[in-house]
C-alpha cells in the first residue's frame, strides 16, 4: 500500500470513530430527554371529587407548571419531580370563599387562617370596609398565597365623597362616586360591593346604589351586597337587592344570606322564594352563607342609623340631649329583639378597645359584673355607654339552624367565611374565620347529611368559579389551573368554638395554589403564588 493510501485509510477510520462517538453522545442525550420529568407534581391514590357534582372516583392527578395536565386512573409517577400520596384522602378543587375581609392582606399575605381551611381563592367583596386605592398599584405591590378578587366598595366611596352625612347625594357627589366606581373597574375591580346595613351606606337610597351598579355593569361586573336588613325587614331587603339588579342590568350576589332575630326564624322560606321568582323571570342571582348560628358585626347594628350620623361626637351630643336620648332608647327597645336574641346573653363581645378584658364575655356577664340585672332595659343603657367608649365588635347569637340548612340546600347557594385575617391566639375571632369550610364538610355533610360530599364540593368550587366567570378554576380536570386541596373526609372538621375560637381545623393535609403548595405537612410553606383575579370579557359572562 502506498503512503498516500495509508494516510487516506487512517483519515477514514478516524472519521468513522468520531461519527460513532457523536452517535453515542446523541443517543445518550436522547435518552436523557426521554427520562426528563414530565410533571412537576403527581398526586397518587386519591379519591377525586372533581367539583362538577359527578360521583367521586379513584384517580391520579398530574400537574405541570400551573395547570392540571392529567386526571387518570393511573399516571406514571416516576416521571414526576415530586409525588404526593393521597391514598385514603379526597382530592378536590381548592375552595372559593365568596366573601371575606382582607383589608390587612399586605400585612398577612399568607392568609393562613383561610388557606388552612382549603381555601385557594378569596373574594374581598367589601361591605363596611375600605377598599385599597389605587387598586392597580395595590395589585402590583402585594403578593399573597391565595388568589384574590378585588371590588369597588360603596361604603369607602360614599365616605370619601360625603363623609358620614345622613342625606341623599347631590348630583355632583353622585357624579364623583360614579367616577370612582368607573376608575376602580378600569383598575381591575370585579364589581361593586355594598354594605347597606351600616353607616354611612345605610343613608343611601336605592337609586344611588342603582346608579353606581350601572357603572360596574358596563364592565361586566357583579353587584355583591350585604343587604340593608337581615332581620325584620329581610324580605324588603331582598327585594331591594333584586331591584338593583333589574334596574342596573347586573348580576346580584347576596352575601351571607341569613335570618337574624328570634322573631324572624323560618323566614328563609320567604327570602328564597323571592330569589326563585327573580331567577324564573330571567335575572342572574345567587347567594352564599356560612355554617354558623351566630353572626358577627359592629355594635352599630343595635342603634338606629340616625343616631350614628356624622360620627362619635354627634352621637355623644345626641345622647346628652334628654328628649333625643329618650327617642333613642324607645327605638332600641324595638331593635334589640329584631337584631339579637331574647336577652343580653345573646350578645358576646369579640373586640373591645375600651375594655379588652370583656372579650369572650357576654353583655349579660358585663351587667352582672356591675351588679346590674341582665334585663333588656339595662342592656340598652349598657350598649349606649359602651358605644360612647368606642363601641365593639360582637358575636350575636340570633340565628336558627333550620334556616341555615334550608338556605344551604338551595341550588344557587354557595359558601363563604365572612371571616377576618387573623393571627392565632391574638384577639377573639368568630370561629368562622378559622373553620367555616371544614365545618360544612363535618357537620353538614358527614354528620347531618344535609349535602352529599359531591354537592358540597361543587358549591365550594365550580359553582362559585362559574358565577365569577373564572372558568379556569373550580374543577379537577385537564387544562384547569391547579388549585387543589387534599383532605381526609373522615376527620376534617373545625375545632374553634364561640368561647374558645383560636384553633385551626384538622383534616386538611395539602393546599396547592396555581401549581405551588402553600400548605403541607401541617404548616405553611411560605410560598405566595396567588394572583389577583381578572374579569372575563363581557361577552363570556
Amino acid at each position: 500500500m502506498t503512503r498516500a493510501r495509508v494516510r487516506l485509510a487512517r483519515r477514514v477510520a478516524a472519521t468513522a470513530l468520531l461519527c460513532a462517538a457523536l452517535n453515542v453522545v446523541a443517543a445518550q442525550a436522547s435518552g436523557a430527554t426521554r427520562q426528563a420529568p414530565a410533571y412537576d407534581l403527581v398526586i397518587t391514590g386519591g379519591t377525586v371529587v372533581d367539583g362538577s357534582g359527578a360521583p367521586r372516583r379513584r384517580a391520579d392527578v398530574a400537574v405541570a407548571g400551573d395547570r392540571i395536565v392529567a386526571v387518570a386512573p393511573r399516571v406514571d409517577a416516576s416521571r414526576a419531580r415530586r409525588v404526593i400520596d393521597a391514598t385514603g384522602l379526597v382530592v378536590a378543587p381548592g375552595f372559593i370563599d365568596n366573601h371575606a375581609h382582607l383589608v390587612t392582606l399586605d400585612a398577612h399575605p399568607l392568609a393562613e387562617n383561610f388557606v388552612r381551611q382549603g381555601i385557594t381563592t378569596i373574594m374581598a367583596t367589601l361591605h363596611s370596609q375600605d377598599q385599597p386605592w389605587p387598586i392597580d398599584a395595590y395589585a402590583a405591590r402585594v403578593r399573597m398565597a391565595p388568589n384574590v378578587g378585588l371590588f369597588a366598595g360603596h361604603t369607602w366611596i360614599r365616605k370619601r365623597v360625603m363623609g358620614l352625612a345622613n342625606r341623599a347625594a347631590t348630583s355632583r357627589e353622585l357624579d364623583w362616586m360614579q367616577a370612582l366606581v368607573d376608575s376602580a373597574m378600569q383598575q381591575g375591580a370585579l364589581g361593586l360591593a355594598s354594605g347597606l346595613e351600616y353607616v354611612p351606606a345605610s343613608f343611601a337610597k336605592t337609586d344611588e346604589v342603582v346608579a353606581l351598579a350601572r357603572v360596574a355593569a358596563r364592565y361586566g361586573g357583579t353587584y355583591a351586597t350585604h343587604m340593608r336588613d337581615e332581620g325584620v325587614h329581610l324580605v324588603e331587603a331582598v327585594d331591594e337587592a333584586l331591584q338593583v339588579g333589574r334596574e342596573a342590568a347586573i348580576p346580584v350576589l347576596i352575601n351571607h344570606h341569613k335570618v337574624t332575630g328570634a322573631a324572624q326564624f323560618g323566614w328563609s322560606a320567604r327570602s328564597l322564594s323571592r330569589i326563585d321568582r327573580a331567577v324564573a323571570a330571567g335575572q342572574r342571582v345567587a347567594h352564599d352563607l356560612y355554617p354558623y348560628m351566630a353572626f358577627s358585626t359592629y355594635s352599630d347594628l343595635m342603634f338606629p342609623a340616625w343616631a350614628l350620623a356624622d360620627g362619635p361626637a354627634e352621637f355623644a351630643r345626641r345622647v346628652a340631649d334628654t328628649p333625643t336620648r329618650e327617642r333613642l332608647v324607645r327605638e332600641m327597645r324595638v331593635i334589640f329583639p329584631e337584631q339579637a336574641g331574647p336577652g343580653p346573653e345573646s350578645i358576646q363581645f369579640r373586640e373591645m378597645v375600651a375594655e379588652p378584658a370583656l372579650q369572650g364575655k357576654t353583655l349579660a356577664d358585663y351587667l352582672r359584673a356591675r351588679h346590674e340585672p341582665p334585663t333588656i332595659e339595662r342592656a340598652i343603657e349598657a350598649l349606649i355607654r359602651l358605644q360612647l367608649a368606642g363601641g365593639f365588635i360582637g358575636i350575636f347569637h340570633a340565628m336558627d339552624e333550620r334556616d341555615v340548612t334550608r338556605i344551604m340546600r338551595h341550588p344557587l347557594a354557595m359558601f363563604e367565611t365572612d371571616g377576618d385575617l387573623i393571627e392565632l391566639d391574638k384577639g377573639f375571632p368568630h370561629p368562622r374565620s378559622l373553620g367555616a369550610f371544614p365545618r360544612v364538610l363535618s357537620r353538614y355533610v358527614r354528620e347531618l347529611h344535609v349535602l352529599t360530599l359531591e354537592q358540597a364540593i361543587m358549591k365550594m368550587t365550580s359553582q362559585a368559579a362559574r358565577w365569577w366567570g373564572q372558568g379556569d378554576r373550580g374543577l379537577v380536570a385537564t387544562g384547569k389551573l391547579a388549585d387543589i386541596v387534599v383532605f381526609d373526609a373522615r376527620t376534617v372538621t373545625d375545632q374553634g368554638g364561640y368561647t374558645d375560637p383560636n384553633h385551626y381545623p384538622v383534616g386538611i393535609t395539602t393546599v396547592i395554589v396555581n401549581g405551588i403548595a402553600v400548605f403541607e405537612e401541617g404548616k405553611m410553606t411560605g410560598e405566595k403564588p396567588g394572583r389577583f383575579l381578572v374579569r372575563p370579557p363581557v361577552a363570556s359572562r
